[in-house]
């Protein structure tokens, strides 16, 4: 099977190489268990030679992005610095992805080469995950793409995408599993520590507000959520804010911040309750009504679908004197 890791004009050398040395790394796994290698992996590109992270590095290509005809999987790692620029400069490219997927080829973006997928068109209407910090900008850019929030991994079958970062990495291995065994994926996920069954962003999500729209009365919305999320908040008192009837308030949210208006109550709510959490030292009883709940459950349940944590695991994972306290203990 080959594999084309696709070295992109500005991309992040962090993306480029783990998929690379991964598929390979799988390859000495079967031969130590006696079974031929089953990746081919090469790094394909605009030009031999591609400068990466703003020219830090350089990565030689092994055959142009042109002089390939056909692959069975294609590899779209991150971009580096501004979205808008690093598209422009793989504008080239978009062609020949294009042609491989019509080929035969899978197609697999990691991170925030999400963007290099978008652009080609062949995720319009389908699922694709990014980096959590780009979602908006990728639901703003790429209107006709499902831009999923918080997940891992999207797979429609021939075109996969990751989340942020690390989460690169859980792709390449469900890939490995995919293409292999799970055998094979477990022990590639040991060699490079990497936590394979890891399947949501969630609890590194920081919730920034979907602002990048233009209705200014939701905008105003927004701001008066955000600065009285622990008191009592109803959607008449948001119509009656800005004169609109709650129909009609319901329907500019959500076109407006791909949430509906408890949705983003709720979001603003845990985001708050996820900052006591980390800074502070009172109990998930107190978080709750500081953040404005007052029925632990649904707390709970609110808490855990947006961060995919209960309360009490999140702040034992993240608070800073609980940290402070495993570190002294450690050493």
């Amino acid at each position: 099977m080959r594999v084309s890791v696709f070295v992109p004009e500005n991309a992040v050398i962090e993306a480029v190489t783990p998929a690379y040395r991964a598929f390979k790394t799988a390859n000495e796994f079967l031969l130590a268990g006696g079974k031929l290698p089953f990746f081919q992996v090469e790094y394909v590109g605009l030009r031999r030679k591609v400068n990466t992270n703003d020219n830090e590095y350089t990565v030689t290509t092994n055959r142009l992005l042109k002089d390939v005809q056909q692959t069975d999987l294609l590899i779209l790692p991150a971009l580096y610095g501004s979205m808008e620029v690093a598209v422009a400069a793989n504008k080239p490219a978009i062609p020949y992805i294009k042609s491989l997927y019509d080929n035969g080829a899978c197609i697999a973006s990691l991170c925030i080469g999400a963007f290099l997928l978008a652009e080609t068109g062949l995720v319009n209407g389908k699922k694709c995950s990014t980096h959590w910090a780009y979602y908006e900008q990728l639901k703003c850019r790429y209107p006709q793409v499902d831009v999923v929030d918080g997940e891992i991994i999207t797979d429609e079958g021939n075109i996969f995408s990751s989340g942020g970062a690390n989460s690169l990495w859980n792709l390449i291995l469900y890939l490995i599993e995919k293409y292999t065994t799970r055998e094979i994926a477990i022990l590639v996920s040991k060699y490079f520590a990497i936590d394979i069954e890891r399947d949501s962003q969630a609890p590194f999500t920081i919730f920034k507000g979907q602002k990048e729209h233009p209705d200014l009365e939701i905008k105003e919305l927004q701001e008066f959520m955000e600065l009285n999320f622990a008191e009592k908040i109803t959607i008449d008192q948001l119509a009656s804010k800005v004169n609109i009837s709650r129909r009609t308030l319901e329907r500019r949210f959500k076109n407006a911040t791909g949430n509906s208006v408890i949705e983003y109550l709720q979001r603003v709510r845990i985001e708050a309750a996820k900052k006591h959490f980390e800074a502070s030292r009172k109990n998930v009883v107190e978080v709750m009504y500081d953040v404005g709940y007052l029925d632990n459950k649904a707390f709970r349940d609110v808490f855990k679908k947006v961060t995919g944590l209960t309360p009490l695991a999140y702040k034992n994972k993240y608070n800073k004197s609980f940290l402070q306290q495993n570190i002294e203990w450690m050493s």
